[in-house]
């Protein structure tokens, strides 16, 4: 049981791609189409807590150990949840016939949900579109030539 628990913390970090079958595919919509929009926002902070400690963001951060205690408590909740509340049939199902990596690939796609709709974000894509003033427009131009 500590191996599958280790993989599925896995699941939230890993970003390489795991493919998932028939009962994965079924977890995973679950998962996506039944989180609430809070849930998904969790997911997304528990992330950037976790990138917060990459030695190249660290300096921009002013997470605490405290802090990331928090947010793993709280993705480790939401996992426990969705997979044995929410999801809880297509969850049983996916790891009878699949095994772990249905539970990886199914949160990916969650979490790529998660980040698509922070990204969706007007505050968000107005920091994003303001690379465009300091974009050379004219060498990029010669890509088209």
């Amino acid at each position: 049981m500590k191996k599958f628990h280790a993989l599925v913390a896995v699941a939230f970090m890993t970003m390489s791609p795991a493919f998932a079958g028939v009962y994965g595919d079924d977890l995973t919509r679950c998962l996506v189409d039944k989180s609430t929009t809070d849930e998904k926002s969790s997911l997304v902070q528990w992330i950037f807590v976790a990138m917060s400690r990459h030695p190249s963001v660290s300096p921009m951060t002013k997470i605490t150990t405290d802090d990331v205690d928090k947010y793993n408590k709280v993705a480790a909740d939401l996992l426990v949840h969705l997979l044995t509340e929410t999801c809880v049939d297509p969850a049983k199902k996916a790891i009878k016939y699949e095994g772990a990596a249905a539970i990886q690939s199914a949160f990916q796609v969650l979490g790529q949900v998660a980040a698509g709709e922070l990204f969706a974000n007007p505050e968000v894509g107005a920091v994003m579109g303001g690379l465009d003033k300091f974009l050379d427009t004219k060498k990029l131009e010669t890509l088209s030539q």
